[in-house]
């Protein structure tokens, strides 16, 4: 079943999200495709500042590959001073992609 992953991150600025997605994809420059994370299952990637920092929302085909994910973002949210970050995490009703 699929499921929403959502990332409030109070403090993360532009640039640290672009470390982190550049971390994530072993490559300088944004991502663009789910082919460029670590392991499948993404099914979308959105993000945005908020008033107060950064907004990450994820579609993943299931728990377990957003799981598989979770050993890939999380030492890197650590590293980038975000230890504490943890997901909400919604089973998904329904899907629309262009």
């Amino acid at each position: 079943m699929p499921i929403v992953a959502v990332f409030d991150m109070p403090g993360m600025t532009q640039a640290q999200y672009e470390q982190s997605v550049e971390k994530v994809s072993g490559r300088p420059g944004p991502v663009k495709s789910p082919a460029d994370w670590p392991v499948p299952g993404l099914i979308s990637h959105t993000a945005a500042p908020t008033p107060n920092g950064w907004l990450v929302v994820d579609v993943w085909e299931s728990e377990e590959a957003f799981q598989q994910f979770g050993e890939t973002i999380v030492p890197i949210l650590q590293e980038l001073g975000f230890p504490e970050a943890q997901p909400k995490i919604y089973p998904v009703f329904n899907v629309v992609t262009h």
